[in-house]
C-alpha cells in the first residue's frame, strides 16, 4: 500500500492500492519534490467521479505506467471535496491552458507546486507518452519551463478577479431588464434549462428566473421555469424509483443521467421544488421534495444525522448497473402490473439506453393525461404505480450498491439543511424540521469550535484541516433559514459568530472581497477568491446576501456595508456575463424591490408565521417569536399577536391578521 493508506478520504483510500507511490497532499510530499527536484504530479479527483475510475483502472493501476510516474515524479492525490482550495489553483492552470476542465484533473507542477502543463482524462498510452516528454522537458530545458511557471502563475493570480468599485450606483429595473437580455439567450424554450447537451440541474439559475418571473412580472420566464421544473422531474435524471437528482444528463433533453447522486445538488433542488411550490403550488412539486428527502434520509445520513457526500455513478464496475432495467427484469419483479409500469415509466424491449435492451425510467405525460388515455381513474394510476415503485425499491435494494462517499462536509450539510429548512417553511411537515434540527445540532456538537468550522467532520475528533470560505456561507445561511423557522434566535447568533469569524480571516477590505482561504490556514502559490456562481453558488454571493439579512436581523450597518461592496464589485459583469452569477443578480432583485422585514410577535406568532408562509414573498426575512432580543423586536411583545412589516428602516402601524400585513407588502 501506498502513503494513502492512513487517508479518512474514500477517494484517497480508492488509490491507496495503486502501485503509483501516491502520497496525500502535505509537508511530505512537497518536501520531498524539493528535496530531489522532482517534478509534482497532481491528479485531482473525487468518489463518484466516474472518469476518474476509468483513468485508475487504465493507467494507475498498471504497473508499466506506474513506474514511469514514480520514477519522474512526487505523485499527489487530491480529494477536491476535502481540498477545493488546491483544486481551484489547478483547475485555473488548466483552464488557462486548454479552455475547459474537469475531473480528473492531473497537472504537472514544477517542484515548488507551480504548474507548467495539465489536463483532464488522458488515455493509457497518451499519458505515459506525456509524462516521459516532460520529464525530459524538465532536465533539457529548465529555463523554458520556469517561463512557462511565471506566466502560468500569474494568470492564476488574475484568473476570476475583479475590481474594487467605489461608487455606490442607483440599482434600478432597467438594470434586471438588461442582465435577462443576455439570460434569454441561453434559455431552452423546449426542454428547458440552459443551453443543450450537457445538461445540469443549476438550482440558482432556476430560483432566479422564479423570482424575476414574479417581481418582474413576466410570465414567459414564468413559463419556462415552470417547464424546467417539469422537465427535470420527468426525466431521467431524475431516480424515479428511489428519489433524488443525479448529477447530470449527458444528452440535451434530461433523459440519460450521468448516475451519480451529489448531496450539493440534492440540498439545492429541495430547496428549490419547495420555494416553486409556494410560488405556484403543484403535486409534483411536493412529491418531488418528499422523495428528495426520503432518499437522503435513507441513503445519505449518518448515525450521527451528518449528511454524506455522494453515491458513485458505477457499481459492479459498470455505469448505471444499479439503476436500470430490463423490460424482462421489470415482468419478473411486477408480473401482470408490468404493463402499466412499462407504459407509465416508457419501458421497453429495446432499451432506450446505450446499454443494450436496458432502461432508464423517465416519464412524458401527466397522470390526468395518461389516465384518460387507458380508460382509468387518476387515483387507480397513481395507486397502482406507487405500489409498483415500491416493489422495484425492494427489488433494486438487493443489487450491490454503488459506492458511497461517507465524508460529511460543512458546505454540503449546510446546502442540505437549508434545503430542509425550505421544505418545512412551505409544506409545514414537523419530520422535516425534526431532521433539521437534528443536522444542526450535528454541526453544532461535531463541527463547530467556538467559531471555528472543520470542513470534513473527523471520526477521530482529530482536525487540523484547512476549512473554506464555502463552509462558513453555507452554514451561516442554513442557520439563518433554521432561525426563519423556529425564530430561536440561538441559531442567528451561531450565524453571526461565524459570520464575524470570516470577516476576520478571510475578508479582503482592501479589495472588497472574501478570500476563499483562511489568513491562518496554509497559504498556497495563489489566495484566490471564488466570484462566479456555478453549481453550487459562489462563496462570495453567498456571503453578500448573509450579509445583508445579518445586517438587516441585527441593524448591523457594517455587515450591509460589506454585502453592498460585494455587490458593487460584481454589478458590472452581470449584463455580458448574466448565467454565471445568477445568485449575485437575486441580490440584485432584494436591492431593486427591497427587503421587506416581518415580525410576528405575540403567544400566536407560530401559527401566523405558517400562514405567512403560504404566500409567496421572495424578497422578505422573517423573525418574532415570544420573545427575543434583536433591535426589531424591542418593545413589540405583548399577549396579543401582531404582525409588523418594515421595510427601509420605515415600519407600518403593527396588524392582527395576514390580510392586512400583505396589504401593507402588495401597496
Amino acid at each position: 500500500m501506498n502513503k494513502l493508506a492512513n487517508s479518512t478520504s474514500p477517494y484517497l483510500l480508492q488509490h491507496a492500492n495503486n502501485p503509483v507511490n501516491w502520497y496525500p497532499w502535505g509537508t511530505e510530499a512537497l518536501q520531498k519534490a524539493k528535496d530531489e527536484n522532482k517534478l509534482i504530479l497532481v491528479s485531482i479527483g473525487y468518489s463518484a467521479c466516474h472518469w476518474c475510475h476509468v483513468m485508475e483502472h487504465e493507467s494507475f493501476e498498471d504497473e508499466s505506467v506506474a513506474a514511469v510516474m514514480n520514477e519522474y515524479f512526487v505523485c499527489i492525490k487530491v480529494d477536491r471535496e476535502e481540498r477545493p482550495d488546491v483544486d481551484q489553483i489547478y483547475m485555473s492552470a488548466i483552464q488557462l491552458m486548454s479552455g475547459r476542465g474537469g475531473w480528473p484533473l492531473n497537472c504537472i507542477c514544477l517542484p515548488d507546486q507551480r504548474p507548467i502543463y495539465g489536463g483532464t482524462y488522458f488515455r493509457k498510452n497518451d499519458w505515459a507518452s506525456l509524462l516521459l516528454n516532460l520529464a525530459d522537458f524538465y532536465k533539457t530545458k529548465p529555463e523554458e519551463a520556469e517561463e512557462y511557471a511565471v506566466r502560468l502563475t500569474e494568470g492564476i493570480k488574475q484568473y476570476e478577479s475583479v475590481a474594487f468599485v467605489a461608487e455606490q450606483p442607483k440599482y434600478t429595473r432597467a438594470d434586471l431588464e438588461t442582465i435577462m437580455a443576455t439570460w434569454r439567450r441561453y434559455i431552452d424554450p423546449v426542454e428547458g434549462g440552459f443551453g443543450g447537451a450537457p445538461k445540469f440541474p443549476m438550482p440558482a439559475n432556476v430560483q432566479f428566473l422564479m423570482r424575476y418571473a414574479y417581481l418582474m412580472k413576466d410570465e414567459g420566464v414564468a413559463q419556462n421555469v415552470r417547464l424546467t421544473l417539469k422537465k427535470m422531474a420527468f426525466g431521467g435524471i431524475y431516480d424515479h424509483i428511489g428519489g433524488g437528482f443525479a448529477r447530470y444528463a449527458v444528452d440535451g433533453v434530461w433523459h440519460v443521467p450521468h448516475f451519480e447522486k451529489m448531496l450539493y445538488d440534492n440540498g439545492q433542488l429541495l430547496n428549490l421544488y419547495a420555494e416553486a411550490h409556494t410560488w405556484k403550488p403543484n403535486p409534483l412539486y411536493q412529491t418531488i421534495a418528499d422523495e428528495i428527502i426520503a432518499f437522503v434520509s435513507r441513503e445519505l445520513t449518518s448515525p450521527e444525522n451528518g449528511f454524506y457526500s455522494a453515491l458513485d455513478a458505477d457499481s459492479e464496475g459498470k455505469e448505471g448497473k444499479y439503476y436500470i432495467f430490463t423490460k424482462a427484469e421489470i415482468e419478473e419483479i411486477l408480473g401482470n402490473d408490468a404493463d402499466l409500469f412499462n407504459i407509465y415509466y416508457h419501458v421497453t424491449e429495446d432499451g432506450n439506453w446505450e446499454e443494450e435492451a436496458s432502461n432508464v425510467f423517465l416519464r412524458r405525460e401527466e397522470d390526468a393525461e395518461l389516465a384518460e388515455k387507458l380508460g382509468l381513474a387518476v387515483e387507480e394510476l397513481t395507486s397502482r404505480i406507487n405500489t409498483a415503485r415500491q416493489k422495484v425499491l425492494e427489488a433494486r435494494s438487493k443489487r450491490v450498491r454503488p459506492g458511497l462517499d461517507n465524508k460529511i462536509l460543512a458546505s454540503w450539510n449546510g446546502l442540505m439543511l437549508k434545503g430542509l429548512c425550505e421544505a418545512y417553511r412551505a409544506f409545514n411537515k414537523p419530520e422535516y424540521l425534526t431532521l433539521a434540527l437534528k443536522n444542526a445540532e450535528f454541526i453544532n456538537d461535531n463541527m463547530l469550535n467556538g467559531a471555528k468550522l472543520s470542513r470534513v467532520y473527523k471520526r477521530d475528533g482529530k482536525d487540523n484541516a484547512a476549512t473554506f470560505l464555502d463552509d462558513y456561507a453555507n452554514v451561516i445561511d442554513a442557520f439563518i433559514a433554521l432561525y426563519e423557522v423556529t425564530f430561536n434566535e440561538d441559531w442567528l447568533i451561531q450565524a453571526q459568530k461565524l459570520t464575524d469569524y470570516t470577516l476576520a480571516h478571510y475578508y479582503n477590505a482592501d479589495g472588497g472581497i472574501f478570500y476563499y482561504t483562511a489568513d491562518n490556514d496554509e497559504q498556497l502559490i495563489a489566495r484566490k477568491s471564488e466570484i462566479m456562481d456555478g453549481v453550487i453558488p459562489a462563496s462570495n454571493s453567498v456571503m453578500a446576501r448573509n450579509l445583508k439579512k445579518l445586517g438587516l436581523f441585527f441593524d448591523n450597518q457594517g455587515y450591509l456595508e460589506v454585502s453592498a461592496q460585494l455587490l458593487r464589485n460584481i454589478v458590472p459583469h452581470l449584463a455580458k456575463y448574466s448565467t454565471a452569477y445568477a445568485n449575485w443578480t437575486m441580490l440584485l432583485l432584494d436591492e431593486v424591490f427591497g427587503t421587506y422585514e416581518v415580525a410576528i410577535t405575540g403567544n400566536n406568532a407560530e401559527a401566523k408565521r405558517v400562514e405567512m408562509e403560504q404566500n409567496y414573498i421572495p424578497n422578505k426575512i422573517m423573525l418574532g417569536g415570544k420573545d427575543g432580543s434583536l433591535p426589531l423586536l424591542a418593545e413589540r411583545f405583548n399577549s396579543d399577536t401582531r404582525i409588523f412589516v418594515c421595510r427601509d428602516k420605515t415600519c407600518g402601524l403593527p396588524v392582527y391578521n395576514i390580510t392586512d400585513a400583505l396589504k401593507q407588502i402588495n401597496n
